[in-house]
């Protein structure tokens, strides 16, 4: 059997000829080589966080305060790091976190397409964000075998919201992602300083430009009135009225796996399960929306009430250790955004596909160093609190 951090030793023979990655090996890295090729307040609108951004680093340095006990003469030469979700079989508990502007953090400006492909080529899936440079179903396309997901944005709008479900649903997404700590925009002095988001020049609006109920809300097309159509954006993106009454109509829209994201209570975790939701996704978008506490604190209260459902988490992933961490504090999945992004400014699907065979070589590698053959054998007694 293969393992991921086979891609390890492929770089060291690949280097036998003289060949060196194109790509660099680390988070630093490639934000760095991102930072030169953006435009800065692309870079800024991605890279910065709310507030100080104190959750934002927060969310990085928590996974610093555990180690991992390293366990000897355990027969960990072969990995097997495949899960089970919403009854399919993944070769890993990897996913590409939505990135809202990923579309034009390439230089085609069809990032989400890049995406895809590097979603089709590693087997990771993507879960891609309403906010697209390209529309949901061109986006799918590109997914080849590998199932996707879609998130949503709850519009103001209702019927608008239904038809974005019915669409991904048709389009043959694996599951529904509903993202619930982005109502409003959470207070990012970055951005401020531009005075500017991307969304506004209407840029990565596809999936509204594209959709026939918002059509059906101008009076001329986004195409003959792009100013009017961006606007007309603004005033429905927001849904500050959902509240948990309103879980029984997102329950009711589709059949597909429902993802509730967001979620770091356990009594919200618990208000979830009693709606009937499929599973839990424990998410501080980032540190991006609120300046409230880091999301790996979060995660051990979360799968306690989680029980059986399966709890996907993101939040300050930057390495393959990082991802090992989150599992054994019980996560079924880890999400990575920023680092992907960047792989998607540094170089589209190759790039992307370099950062993901990274994150996989390194946690597949810190299992087997540290003894642990199999993601079943990471709990909560793998870690110990670092001094």
């Amino acid at each position: 059997m293969a393992n991921f951090g086979d891609f390890n030793m492929a770089i060291y023979v690949t280097g036998l000829s003289g060949e060196k990655p194109a790509f660099p090996p680390g988070f630093d890295e490639w934000e760095a080589r991102a930072a030169e090729l953006l435009d800065p307040v692309v870079y800024d609108y991605v890279s910065g966080g709310a507030g100080d951004e104190h959750t934002q680093r927060s969310n990085v340095s928590a996974f610093k305060r555990w180690s991992i006990y390293p366990r000897m003469l355990a027969g960990a030469a072969e990995r097997d790091l495949s899960i089970e979700l919403f009854g399919r079989r993944y070769a890993s508990p990897l996913m590409m976190a939505p990135i809202g502007v990923v579309g034009i953090m390439h230089e085609g400006l069809h990032g989400d397409i890049e995406a895809a492909k590097a979603s089709a080529a590693t087997g990771v899936p993507l879960i891609g964000s309403t906010l697209m440079q390209d529309p949901m179903e061109d986006v799918h396309a590109a997914l080849g075998e590998t199932p996707g997901f879609y998130q949503l944005y709850t519009p103001n709008d209702r019927e608008l919201a239904e038809s974005f479900v019915h669409r991904a649903e048709a389009a043959g997404y694996a599951g529904i992602v509903v993202t619930l700590d982005t109502w409003g925009l959470g207070w990012r002095p970055r951005d401020l300083r531009h005075a500017a988001m991307p969304q506004l020049k209407g840029l990565c609006l596809a999936n509204y430009f594209s959709d026939p109920v918002f059509r059906s809300r101008l009076e001329k097309t986004p195409e003959d009135d792009p100013v009017t159509a961006t606007l007309t954006w603004a005033g429905v993106f927001g849904n500050p009225l959902l509240n948990w009454d309103d879980l029984a109509w997102l329950r009711g829209l589709t059949d597909l796996p429902l993802v509730l994201k967001g979620i770091c209570h356990p009594d919200d975790v618990r208000r979830a399960r009693d709606g009937g939701v499929d599973g839990i996704y424990c998410s501080t978008h980032g540190g991006r929306q609120a300046a409230s506490g880091p999301a790996l604190d979060f995660l051990p209260g979360v799968v306690a009430a989680a029980g059986d459902l399966p709890v996907i988490f993101d939040s300050g992933v930057r390495t393959g250790v990082d991802i090992v961490k989150a599992l054994a504090l019980g996560a079924t999945a880890v999400a990575v955004g920023r680092p992907y992004g960047w792989g998607i400014t540094m170089g589209g699907a190759a790039g992307a596909e370099h950062v993901l065979r990274c994150l996989l070589a390194e946690a597949d590698l810190t299992m087997g160093l540290n003894g642990y053959r199999t993601i079943q054998e990471l709990t909560p007694e793998v870690l110990m609190r670092a001094t």
